[in-house]
């Protein structure tokens, strides 16, 4: 078995390969959070000092919409189900905010996406995202590739990720955001492609 997260769906593509090693070959992310590991005794770059800076200060601040999925997510979601316009907004917003300015998705797709929410009502499933997750990071002991996206919500830091998981490929892209399926679908096929073919050939 193969796996590849796409966005937040990490949590259950490394809970795969925590779970059933011998049945995963290797698990992609594109969404690795790495947080402040104090006093980890690990040597980090400048890029990486900065990287996690933007993550202590998200910590530190914590976006409101990930206060609300976090705490009441069940209220949220009963408000998003009832409005239309609230779902376009409450998503629109994370597109605006998370992906890269030179991006072109259409306003097309991105309705497409949200009308999926509405026609199904799964907002309040959605919400419950922050508050259903499991705290922490459960290491995963199959081979791991990583793509890091300059736009998207924190970059990952590798010597932080090297401590849980077993990485054997990483990328990093100076385009591309949160939604990189969407946003660039080449660059993040071409990195699962030669992620698992190395490890194809290794086999």
């Amino acid at each position: 078995m193969v796996v590849q997260q796409l966005r937040q769906q990490r949590g259950i593509s490394t809970a795969l390969g925590a779970v059933a090693p011998e049945r995963v070959v290797g698990v992609h992310v594109n969404y690795l959070p790495t947080r402040p590991v104090p006093d980890a005794g690990i040597g980090l770059s400048e890029t990486d000092e900065a990287r996690l800076d933007k993550v202590r200060q998200l910590m530190a601040n914590r976006p409101p919409y990930q206060a609300l999925q976090a705490l009441t997510p069940q209220t949220i979601g009963y408000a998003l189900t009832d409005s239309p316009v609230g779902q376009l907004a409450w998503i629109a917003e994370r597109f605006a905010q998370w992906t890269d300015p030179r991006s072109p998705i259409s306003d097309e797709r991105i309705l497409t996406g949200i009308s999926l929410y509405w026609l199904t009502a799964t907002a309040a499933s959605s919400a419950r995202l922050h508050h259903d997750a499991a705290r922490g990071s459960e290491p995963c002991p199959v081979p791991m590739g990583v793509a890091v996206f300059a736009y998207d919500i924190t970059q990952s830091v590798r010597p932080l990720a090297e401590r849980l998981y077993d990485i054997r490929h990483w990328s990093e892209f100076d385009r591309g955001g949160h939604f990189a399926a969407m946003e660039v679908p080449e660059l993040l096929a071409g990195d699962i492609r030669d992620f698992f073919l190395t490890l194809t050939t290794q086999t």
